[in-house]
């Protein structure tokens, strides 16, 4: 916790300034005393009042009082401290399976005890199991208000917690930090027209909530002191995402005229017409390129929206205007599914004028990287598409104009900052454009990348036909092998899709191997490769080049053909264990199939028994096939740290929000922000050095 002025605290045996202390504190996120007080309750126990023992309700959290009555060790089924409470009105039992020697003291005969506990009929009859249990004495007074829990760790428990605060916001000799951490930070007019709470007022309720508190409003987190909060957290992230992009602006970064050269060359040659929907992403991103400030735009569409085209118009641009571009992508396959694709784009184009596109991957041989690097480095290769080995500290551009990440949320925010410094030698920053395939929910656009510019592709170009998505129990395995008979015999692709490589004890899945060796007994006559990651990258190539030729007839692999792999006979998937996958995972997988003209079809093969979750999973997959709706579901499901890869994030987990719940006040914050910004920049700054500390230095890359 730091050096907090303050010594010691009642009922608390280490120093709170001792590193042991402080190590435990830090394991909660609780670095100084303002962490301390935004260190919230989880939920509110009722230990204002006692319920006699003949009238206790069953299956309800309750708490009464009594003498103990008798007390022993019974030996079964198992061993276990057993004691019957007598309150005058009737008798209880409590039970303890695990218990301690001080306990069988502590619970003797005659002792009064206050227990809480959910009142259940057992053998003897109403009993509690391990309730919350101390002894009192006769005339110890009842709480007065309602006991607030809190999220604890190993050492420091709940109760020492409350301790902490209480000290803090009680303690008379506290007073000056009260006013320094409980001040106000918003204007009066602002409160008024949200109709906010104070904030003192607000974090004391929270931390002390008087007799009279609604527990309900409390528990729910929608008493209107837990919407102040709530609303200060998501102004702070709405505040920095906008002194964010303010200061992106004002960078200097090259200007990229839009020439209209190699891009309507790039036009006329394709085979096919961009949709309303690409020509106008393009149309902002050509527009963002020609001004002199870094753009930062997300480009988000559904699998198989047709993304690539637009990023390669981008790097056209870059390129007319004789600045380097690259793309860096998360996996080698995908990457190089990037390079074959640019290549035959942009080859014709820049051979003749001596120029060339570079790759570079993790396992290049020393003399085919030195190559690529020197290429790199003299300005002679004009694309650089390769995986993170893009960032690396040797890797040194000679005008880097654009950079274009793929599957953004795959990297970390530092990978995507260090492939933006590559451009910084040269005293500007390159524009960046971020590319997803897991499209963004509107409530998750709103907070987390509010700083960016988002351009979506929606729909899917002409041709292209919903796949349909089939649930299969594995008892049923010899139907879908019979229809992975059909699909071969009839001239297209199958892929079969396993979640693992190798046998897991903890996992008990079919794994890709085994089902390779499998698949081959069974279908002895077709040509079947097998990929996953562990494979070299040469092999996984090679494989790969065959089934898009069409010589492999059955893929099996792992879950590394996720993203990019654009086979267009492919119109048959079948997903092992797909109860194991998430939503996004599920449908980036079904992406692969349906490109050409035979549709697809997506086989999700289950096993029994299904938890809850996921069954709700596998009934959105089955009746859903937009990209943005299952998204929605997504986050829904998993929250906004899972979704997006908490690690991943370049500004910190809400706490206390729920963007599906609070979306009202998330309106609000985002308005309140930029009136905050114009109208009182000093409190602005103050807010969100308040909420974020050190964590508003990060800068969304």
């Amino acid at each position: 916790m730091g050096n907090t002025g303050y010594t010691s605290t009642p009922g608390v045996s280490a120093p709170l300034g001792s590193k042991t202390v402080q190590e435990k504190f830090a394991r909660l996120g609780i670095a100084d005393e303002f962490d301390l007080l935004l260190h919230l309750p989880l939920r509110y126990e009722d230990e204002t009042h006692l319920y006699p023992i003949n009238n206790v309700p069953e299956n309800k959290t309750v708490q009464v009082e009594g003498i103990i009555i008798d007390s022993h060790v019974m030996y079964r089924p198992r061993r276990q401290l057993v004691c019957q409470v007598e309150d005058g009105t009737g008798v209880l039992f409590m039970r303890f399976l695990n218990f301690y020697g001080s306990q069988l003291k502590a619970y003797s005969v005659g002792k009064r005890v206050r227990l809480r506990g959910e009142a259940r009929t057992g053998f003897f009859g109403v009993e509690m199991v391990h309730p919350k249990c101390r002894v009192v004495s006769e005339d110890e007074p009842l709480a007065d208000a309602l006991t607030p829990v809190y999220p604890s760790t190993a050492g420091l428990s709940s109760e020492t917690i409350r301790k902490w605060v209480q000290h803090l916001l009680r303690q008379p000799g506290n007073k000056e930090k009260q006013q320094r951490y409980l001040s106000e930070t918003l204007p009066d007019a602002l409160l008024r027209r949200y109709q906010l709470h104070g904030f003192k007022d607000s974090l004391i309720l929270l931390h002390q909530p008087p007799p009279d508190a609604p527990a309900n409003l409390l528990q729910e987190r929608s008493h209107p002191a837990w919407r102040r909060v709530k609303f200060d957290e998501l102004l702070a992230q709405q505040l920095s995402m906008l002194f964010h992009y303010r200061q992106r602006r004002e960078g200097s970064a090259p200007v990229l005229d839009a020439k209209n050269s190699l891009t309507k060359a790039l036009l006329e040659s394709l085979p096919f017409e961009l949709t309303s929907a690409q020509k106008k992403a393009f149309s902002e991103i050509s527009r963002d390129l020609s001004t002199a400030h870094p753009m930062q735009r997300l480009l988000q569409g559904d699998v198989g929206s047709g993304k690539t085209v637009v990023a390669a118009l981008a790097v056209f641009q870059a390129i007319e205007n004789d600045y380097q571009a690259a793309l860096m992508a998360p996996t080698e396959i995908l990457a190089e599914q990037h390079y074959l694709k640019f290549t035959a784009w942009l080859e014709p184009v820049l051979a003749p004028l001596g120029m060339t596109i570079a790759w570079l991957a993790g396992n290049q041989k020393k003399k085919q990287r030195e190559t690529m690097l020197a290429n790199i480095a003299s300005g002679n290769a004009m694309l650089v598409v390769g995986t993170h080995a893009l960032f690396q500290e040797q890797v040194e551009f000679d005008r880097l104009g654009l950079a274009i990440i793929d599957e953004q949320h795959r990297f970390g925010v530092h990978q995507r900052l260090a492939l933006r410094g590559k451009g910084a030698r040269a005293r500007y920053l390159p524009h960046q454009l971020m590319m997803s395939a897991t499209p963004i929910p509107r409530t998750l656009s709103m907070s987390y990348f509010a700083d960016l510019d988002v351009s979506a592709i929606e729909g899917l170009p002409p041709g292209r036909t919903p796949v349909v998505t089939k649930l299969i129990a594995d008892t049923r395995r010899d139907e879908i092998t019979a229809r992975i008979r059909e699909a071969c015999d009839g001239g297209t692709q199958a892929y079969w899709v396993c979640p693992l490589i190798e046998v897991s004890d903890a996992l008990q899945l079919k794994t890709a191997l085994e089902t390779y060796e499998s698949l081959s007994a069974t279908f002895p006559d077709l040509k079947i490769g097998l990929v996953h990651g562990r494979l070299p990258p040469q092999e996984k190539s090679a494989v790969m080049k065959s089934f898009a030729q069409g010589e492999i007839q059955l893929l099996v692999a792992t879950t590394v053909i996720e993203v990019g792999v654009d086979v267009p006979n492919a119109s048959l998937m079948v997903v092992e264990h797909a109860e194991r996958m998430g939503l996004a995972q599920l449908h980036q997988l079904r992406g692969r199939i349906g490109r050409g003209d035979a549709g697809g079809i997506c086989i999700l093969m289950y096993r029994k028994p299904l938890s809850t979750t996921a069954q709700e999973r596998l009934k959105i997959i089955f009746e859903q096939t937009d990209g943005f709706e299952i998204a929605r579901h997504d986050l829904r499901l998993r929250g906004p740290g899972e979704f997006l890869g908490e690690r991943q994030s370049g500004v910190p987990m809400l706490r206390f929000a729920d963007l599906e719940q609070d979306e009202d006040l998330l309106n609000a914050a985002r308005v309140a922000a930029t009136e905050l910004m114009r109208d009182h920049p000093t409190a602005a700054r103050k807010h969100v050095q308040r909420w974020l500390g050190r964590k508003s230095e990060y800068l969304r890359v």
